[in-house]
């Protein structure tokens, strides 16, 4: 069930049903605003394409709606004639909309050598001829896996924006979600296409309950999670369910862990040794540095925080990830956890210098004023 509606602050209104219908009418207008928003990125990217790369439909071409618009767009930037990397970042930059200095952060590259790898892709896919016409069977399938990275990629940057004042953009993540729901339509036997959108629909979930009145961040042990909407986790665990009978691959993996986090009424009741179990099938399968940050903290939760700073501390010698704010966040964390006031509040303030995401800023810097002016608290060690 979705997340109730919030009554005014000063108690239920005279004319409930005149409140309902204002409702109604507002909702309506953001998704008209949305929708013509989007509309109209699509055509400008699209006479961007056309005039720029020089695209030019074959002659027995049919015409096209804008759901098969966007759909040919995505794989047609994801063409073998380009690294996967390069697809990603082409991807990102025509049919995500995202900035070159947003994509670069999410690669963990600086941004110039981002902006080379745009323009050689976009100078690769007009040496190849390709044409702005729907994928063959085989082109859609050796496509798949760098089309999916990007909409995981795009939904990441809306749902946690890497710069800014707001901490979510919620036109991207929508964007992702309809492109994952449109591949769902067009594939709907493939585990993987089921496995990404569930994992993006059981983190949609939680968008309302991750901000406060001003827009500030709300952990997740903080949150209310009545206000987490019910529909989208309910349809999200479906099909983190169908994608792991159907084999578990990365996102059936990362929609299971995200199903086990939505499924407990509180941090504490959360099946952490499961998600562990998870974390451990998922660092098998491919050497990722971030997996093995977010590995440390469920370690944390089921073996202590000790444990889980060695791990920490193995990931400041991998040039990947090494001098990344969220290393520094997760240090931070495990050292409160392990009532070490000074050196949590000194990483807090370490990952806050790193992020240019305010919202996110300011609640590392209030976590370390928070410890600085606190007396120590002891906290419960999750493995005892």
């Amino acid at each position: 069930m979705a997340a109730a509606e919030q009554w005014p602050r000063d108690g239920v209104p005279a004319n409930p049903a005149g409140w309902l219908h204002h409702v109604a009418m507002r909702r309506f207008t953001d998704h008209v605003r949305s929708d013509l928003a989007r509309r109209r990125r699509e055509a400008d990217v699209g006479d961007a394409m056309w005039a720029e790369w020089a695209f030019v439909p074959p002659p027995d071409a049919e015409v096209l709606t804008e759901e098969d618009d966007s759909l040919t767009l995505l794989f047609m930037c994801c063409h073998p004639a380009l690294t996967p990397a390069s697809a990603i970042a082409l991807t990102l930059r025509a049919v995500g909309g995202l900035t070159t200095a947003e994509i670069a952060r999410a690669f963990l590259v600086p941004e110039a050598t981002m902006a080379q790898r745009i323009s050689r892709a976009k100078q690769s896919i007009r040496a190849a001829g390709a044409t702005f016409s729907a994928p063959t069977d085989l082109e859609r399938d050796a496509r798949l896996a760098s089309v999916l990275h990007v909409l995981y990629l795009i939904f990441s940057e809306g749902y946690a924006s890497s710069e800014g004042p707001s901490l979510q953009r919620i036109d991207l993540a929508k964007e992702a979600i309809r492109l994952a729901r449109a591949v769902r339509v067009l594939l709907p036997h493939y585990g993987e296409v089921a496995g990404l959108l569930g994992l993006m629909l059981l983190t949609e979930a939680r968008r309302d309950a991750r901000t406060g009145p001003a827009g500030e961040l709300i952990p997740l042990d903080a949150q209310d999670r009545s206000r987490w909407n019910g529909t989208l986790i309910a349809e999200g665990e479906a099909l983190a369910m169908q994608a792991m009978r159907t084999g578990a691959g990365p996102y059936a993996v990362q929609a299971a862990i995200a199903a086990l986090h939505d499924e407990a009424s509180s941090v504490e009741e959360t099946d952490w040794p499961q998600i562990l179990a998870l974390y451990d099938v998922l660092d098998a399968q491919a050497d990722n540095p971030m997996v093995k940050l977010n590995r440390s903290v469920a370690m944390a939760m089921v073996h202590g925080p000790a444990s889980a700073l060695d791990v920490v501390a193995t990931l400041d010698m991998d040039a990947r990830i090494a001098g990344h704010y969220r290393l520094a966040a997760v240090r931070a964390h495990l050292h409160e956890m392990l009532d070490n006031p000074g050196a949590a509040a000194a990483a807090y303030r370490a990952a806050a210098e790193g992020t240019a995401s305010l919202p996110e800023r300011d609640y590392l810097l209030t976590k370390a004023a928070e410890l600085t002016a606190s007396p120590p608290r002891v906290r419960p060690d999750p493995a005892s």
